[in-house]
């Protein structure tokens, strides 16, 4: 394990540190949005050791589509038992039930809009006036635009021109009634340190990470999971295929890939000789060149 106990990766845990010590002293009421995958699991572990001895001083918060994959589910549950956490579960399929939102229909159907509305109550309903992200500024354009201390404004919106620099390491939180923060402590991390940390801390992970033989059909290059909310079109069928996913997310939208990486380390190499980013694999952003970014302006993660 010596080959994973890179200098490099402490670096970013003690600056992960930092920042979140930071918004327990800056903010009132911060909450760590938590979806069961490995980056929100890297920061749960670096919430432990931020504020060790002692208890994760703030909730966490799952925005639940509905359309999630039971094995995160479960995990989720678990390791929420095992921190003592308190969890917040906000369901996409409350806001629907009650006509706030409506659910796309045809074969590309997702909730994964509908995610925005969902957070955006729910961080109102409890008053949070900072939540922490585990997006890091490798995985898509937009999010390498954030800083550590992303501002939003009263309607939640974000402005990518109108960020706060953030030199020598001080964030300014100063905020009005109704804005809050977006905090991301991993802003500095890539793929490759979260699974180097992940080997490092010897942290458990959702079996959906690593190579299972599963039903998946493939739609315009992504490997879809059989699943109940999947529409097939008339050309396109199931078939099995050794697999893993490298996000976690809507079961209508999160893609695989095929591997055989059963282990960590094999995950490691794997990602080493990657040419397609993590999200090059999520559907969802395949619906035009800036998607994650209009999405991000009206108040999503």
């Amino acid at each position: 394990m010596q080959y994973y106990k890179l200098n490099h990766i402490r670096q970013l845990e003690s600056e992960s540190i930092f920042l979140m010590r930071e918004v327990a002293a800056q903010f009132e009421k911060p909450v760590l949005m938590f979806s069961g995958g490995k980056d929100s699991i890297t920061m749960a572990r670096i919430a432990q050791k931020a504020f060790w001895p002692g208890k994760i001083p703030f909730p966490f918060l799952h925005v639940d589509t509905g359309h999630n994959f039971e094995e995160t589910i479960q995990f989720r549950d678990d390791l929420m038992e095992e921190l003592g956490v308190d969890l917040i579960v906000a369901k996409v399929q409350d806001m629907i039930d009650a006509g706030r939102v409506k659910e796309e229909s045809g074969p590309n159907a997702s909730r994964n809009k509908l995610q925005i509305p969902t957070l955006l109550k729910a961080l109102e309903d409890h008053g949070f006036d900072a939540a922490f992200g585990g997006a890091r500024r490798d995985e898509e354009k937009a999010r390498a635009k954030e800083r550590f201390f992303s501002h939003r404004d009263e309607f939640s919106q974000w402005d990518p021109k109108n960020q706060r620099p953030e030199l020598w390491n001080l964030f300014n939180g100063n905020k009005n009634v109704g804005e809050h923060f977006r905090i991301f402590p991993l802003s500095n991390w890539t793929e490759m340190d979260v699974w180097q940390y992940i080997a490092a801390e010897d942290l458990d992970i959702p079996s959906l990470y690593l190579s299972h033989s599963r039903d998946v059909v493939n739609r315009e290059g992504v490997f879809l999971a059989k699943n109940q909310y999947i529409t097939l079109r008339d050309d396109e069928n199931y078939e099995e295929k050794d697999v893993r996913f490298r996000t976690i997310g809507d079961m209508t939208c999160t893609g695989a890939v095929l591997s055989g990486a059963k282990t960590v380390p094999q995950i490691i190499e794997e990602v080493a000789s990657a040419r397609m980013t993590e999200r090059g694999n999520r559907a969802d952003d395949k619906r035009s060149e800036a998607a994650m970014e209009e999405r991000k302006k009206q108040g999503y993660f």
